[in-house]
């Protein structure tokens, strides 16, 4: 069965992205969950320790507070309050810090440092998994057991004003609500003023018990302009204030015997330099939590703050309220927050924290007996039960005590083991999922490489041959046997065993008929191979040991930290090796007249009847000896290219924190220079795009890059020569719309000349005008979603993508597969350049709100993997501009999807190998996992540029 090598590399992608699809589900684990379906309950409460006939009731002691008031400020970073500029941005809190009574802490958050995993952690206590980054979207009810539900189960009336994220976990478990979207960035002040407003006849009624309140305008500055903003200090000096007033409201309303307020201050996560989250660095995970009464002491001075985990807040609040403890939470009581309790009451808590997190352990680990912490709980508990047994009898010694003291440190020792030993266990991998995605993928991997180092425009698949052979059906019972068994037999429940019997069989049979195709393929692949050997150049060596290299190297933390050092490597390798052929062809292999028409590679475009299908003439090059010293300057030029983008956005972990020329730019102080900048670079941009388009699309494109220019200025990143003072900042809804009215007409007319082009007449340069003309939509579109400071990137990357393909790709005669995988390597650096990592922090989901009034889930979507990924996409799509605008482009556009897919397959497949060998590794979570997630969506953006490609292949010459 002989199929195009471009339909072949689609099927290939198709599949293995259903790999990675079932390969994920395994791999991300269910968090730890009791197996008990109900929640906790006031009748479950274990009874006191008392050695001896038990006469003590199970009830929980008496709460502590009477009203609790917590006020999360989305994107609270702990040096916002404990930091040098503490007194300067919260000079109130930073009072009661440091005079007040209160208890402050740093409270450390598990990455994912996102939103909706955050909320589930304070409310449940339990570690959310790592798949809650793509739940954040889109938040489903919460039927966990958690805290929201204890205290609506005991009666207490809960007001929230704040992120609707709350309101979409706990619907129906407010008496008053009022909720905010989260994901509307560009909104730092009405965001806010929702929640402000509600405040004052709130504080002045008496009929509720827990108030929360969320702001989310110091996450969404962040997102805009970062951390060192100049919106930050009136931002979180408004907070203040807010606090201010409900602290006062609260001592007013305080009455004399009656339990006291509890106000807490908290964040659900801090907020890296760039201003972003969803990572591991320090400034994102730790967050401050103080902790405002009367029933605390008072404090003399600054003291440093003690580290607790974020989760140890729900059992705090839980036991302070007088509500069971949630079943799945691994917290455990900050112990100070008890100190002016009886010692009785103090070991109570204590005993009842250790009970709920001794049953989780139960319930999660087998081997549960012999954990130092379930071992240490029962001795505690034990010497707890003679504690008591004492303290009915009467028993007032100095023995007393100190026997109770030991009690108490034995407690928190067994507290602190069990948290621990629960926390390392964050959930349980579907092992067998994760086996039968990661094994698909080997075999398309293995099936589709030996086709990789051929030309040919067709792949040969012995389908016919496989299916009908007797291993095949051998390896269907097989493979259906071992389903059974592991499904039968297994401990937890697979996703695999839980999907329909014909879904299984079809995968079995893809599976077998997969291995059998490939061993067909692999004895007539190694019988030719003996006749004749391979003939690799030096680029051939560099740009396979590179792209190898690359795949080995991700089996190391530091280097998937890294990953752009490796690519920046790369790149700069592969400009010199291109030098040196640049000057092998120019200073070693003079030819006459620069060779004979028949010396013209197959991949050289047609010049006839194409006024602009040779752009020499436009960027002024009209003799040979120019376009010598030009092709011999590309390389030195992109090199020169590359050093400065690499100085304008720091990425990565390591020097993520050194200042970059993106900072300087983005100060305000430098807002003329940034300006000028922008100006310059949307200018260069239209010179370099507008040569390919009709007289239509190019003044489309001038007024759309004008457009672009006015958009930056109304949200205050550039100002126009005629501003003062930076004029008045807006969200730029007016001029984005604009820019997409030009986008969406650039877009139009080159889809249809393409459509012209497939459907009516095969006319090559029509055809080729239409993909260039899409291709220059793009452009325009990734130019409005790029912050201001990162259109020099994106010219650059227009700049490097002319050059290299009319001075060294064509000039050179490089074929598909070499161009392919230099396109490639291109996209992955210019990734990097952008200033993206592999950590979800450097995710800029502003980008997703551009023109937009309101959260709209897909375009927002769509917008932030475009801006996310315009790197590749935008190498990617040049790709297929100038493979299919060349002759015989039905074998090179065939050939280089194949290639492409190969790339994208290899980093993929092996990845997954690694991420399931690594997945007891200490960096797992904080590391490896976002990588996953970075794979999986490139692998999918992938597939999708190569149904283009397919769809631009044409299945005749004209």
């Amino acid at each position: 069965m002989r199929i195009r090598s471009s339909v072949f590399a689609c099927f290939c992608l198709i599949l293995e992205v259903l790999g990675i699809a079932l390969f994920l589900r395994g791999f991300f684990p269910v968090p730890i969950k009791s197996s008990f379906s109900s929640k906790s309950k006031l009748s479950d409460v274990p009874p006191e320790p008392f050695t001896g006939v038990s006469l003590n009731s199970s009830k929980v002691p008496d709460a502590l507070f009477k009203r609790v008031v917590i006020v999360l400020i989305d994107a609270l970073r702990e040096d916002f309050v404990f930091g040098p500029n503490g007194r300067k941005y919260m000079p109130y809190i930073r009072h009661l810090v440091e005079r007040g009574s209160t208890y402050s802490f740093v409270a450390k958050a598990r990455p994912p440092t996102v939103t909706m995993p955050r909320i589930k952690a304070l409310t449940t206590g339990s570690i959310p998994g790592f798949i809650d980054v793509v739940m954040n979207l889109n938040s489903p009810a919460l039927l966990e057991d958690n805290l929201i539900w204890q205290a609506k189960a005991a009666g207490k009336r809960m007001v929230f004003y704040g992120d609707d994220t709350w309101v979409k976990l706990f619907p129906k478990h407010f008496m008053e609500y009022d909720g905010t979207t989260s994901f509307f960035v560009s909104d730092y002040t009405e965001v806010d003023n929702n929640v402000t407003r509600h405040l004052d006849s709130t504080l002045k009624r008496d009929d509720w018990d827990i108030l929360i309140l969320h702001y989310l305008g110091l996450d969404h500055i962040g997102h805009i302009s970062g951390p060192h903003s100049s919106l930050i200090q009136p931002k979180l000096m408004e907070m203040d204030d807010i606090l201010k007033k409900i602290h006062g409201s609260l001592i007013l309303k305080e009455a004399e015997g009656a339990l006291p307020y509890l106000l807490v201050l908290c964040g659900d996560h801090g907020m890296s330099e760039t201003g972003s989250h969803g990572g591991s660095s320090e400034h994102e995970v730790n967050t401050p939590l103080v902790l405002i009464s009367p029933a605390f002491k008072k404090k003399v001075g600054m003291e440093k703050p003690s580290t607790v985990e974020q989760v140890d807040l729900t059992p705090t609040l839980a036991l302070g309220l007088g509500l069971p403890i949630s079943q799945n939470s691994v917290g455990r009581l900050i112990q100070p927050v008890v100190d002016e309790a009886s010692l009785r009451d103090q070991l109570r808590f204590l005993h009842l924290n250790g009970h709920q997190l001794s049953y989780l352990l139960k319930d999660s680990m087998p081997a549960y007996e012999k954990e130092e912490g379930y071992e240490q709980f029962r001795v505690a508990e034990k010497s707890h039960g003679n504690w008591v047994k004492l303290v009915v009898e009467g028993n007032t010694s100095e023995v007393l005590t100190n026997m109770g003291k030991k009690v108490f440190k034995q407690y928190l020792e067994a507290l602190r083991a069990m948290s621990e030993a629960l926390s390392k266990q964050l959930g349980k991998y579907d092992i067998y999922s994760m086996v039968v995605g990661m094994v698909l993928l080997l075999l398309l991997l293995l099936l589709a490489m030996p086709e990789a180092l051929s030309s040919a425009s067709e792949v040969d698949l012995p389908v016919s041959s496989a299916l009908l052979s007797l291993p095949f059906y051998l390896l269907c019972l097989l493979l259906s046997s071992v389903h059974v068994l592991v499904c039968t037999s297994a401990e937890s429940s697979c996703y695999f065993c839980s999907l329909s019997w014909g879904l299984v069989f079809g995968a079995v049979a893809l599976s077998s008929a997969l291995l059998c195709i490939l061993v067909s393929m692999a004895k007539k692949y190694f019988a030719s191979s003996r006749c004749g050997g391979w003939s690799l150049s030096e680029l051939d060596i560099l740009l396979l040991a590179g792209t190898a290299g690359h795949t080995l190297s991700l089996s190391a933390s530091s280097f998937v930290e890294e990953e752009h050092q490796v690519w920046y490597f790369l790149l700069n390798t592969l400009c010199l090796v291109v030098f040196q052929d640049v000057c092998r062809k120019y200073f070693r292999e003079r030819r006459a007249n620069f060779g004979s028409l028949e010396d013209e590679d197959y991949l050289l475009p047609s010049n006839e009847g194409d006024a602009v299908a040779s752009p020499l003439s436009d960027l002024g090059v009209t003799d040979a000896g120019s376009e010598k010293w030009l092709a011999l300057a590309t390389p030195p030029l992109t090199l020169a290219c590359c050093r400065l983008l690499r100085s304008l956005n720091q990425t990565g972990v390591q020097w993520a924190h050194l200042p970059d020329l993106g900072h300087w730019l983005n100060s305000f102080e430098h807002k003329m220079v940034l300006s000028l900048f922008a100006a310059l670079s949307l200018a260069l941009i239209y010179f370099l795009v507008q040569r390919r388009c009709s007289w239509v699309s190019k003044i489309a494109l001038a007024l759309g890059l004008l457009g672009v220019y006015s958009y930056r200025a109304a949200v205050g990143n550039v100002v126009f020569p005629w501003q003062r003072g930076g004029g008045n900042m807006s969200k730029g809804t007016v001029e984005a719309r604009f820019v997409y009215v030009f986008v969406l007409g650039i877009l139009f007319t080159g889809s249809k000349d393409l459509l012209r082009s497939q459907v009516i007449t095969a006319d090559a340069r029509l055809k080729s005008r239409g993909l260039w003309e899409i291709y220059s939509g793009m452009v325009l579109l990734v130019a409005l979603l790029f912050r201001a400071h990162n259109l020099p990137v994106l010219c650059c990357c227009l700049l490097v993508q002319t050059l290299m393909a009319q001075f060294i790709w064509k000039k050179l005669h490089y074929d598909a597969a070499q161009t392919t995988i230099m396109h490639y390597w291109f996209g992955q650096a210019f990734f990097y350049f952008q200033g993206n990592s592999n950590s979800i922090a450097t995710v800029d989901i502003s980008v997703g709100f551009v023109g937009l009034e309101s959260y709209i889930e897909a375009p927002a979507f769509f917008l932030t993997a475009l801006s996310t990924y315009a790197g590749p996409l935008l190498w990617a799509a040049h790709l297929v501009c100038y493979l299919s605008s060349e002759k015989r482009s039905s074998v090179a556009v065939g050939h280089g999807c194949y290639c492409l897919a190969l790339l994208r397959s290899v980093p993929a497949a092996a990845y997954v190998v690694l991420v399931t060998a690594l997945r007891y590794h200490l960096f797992i979570w904080s590391v490896f996992s976002p990588k996953l997630l970075y794979e999986s969506m490139h692998t999918l953006l992938t597939t999708a540029i190569c149904l283009f490609f397919t769809t631009m292949e044409q299945s005749r010459r004209p």
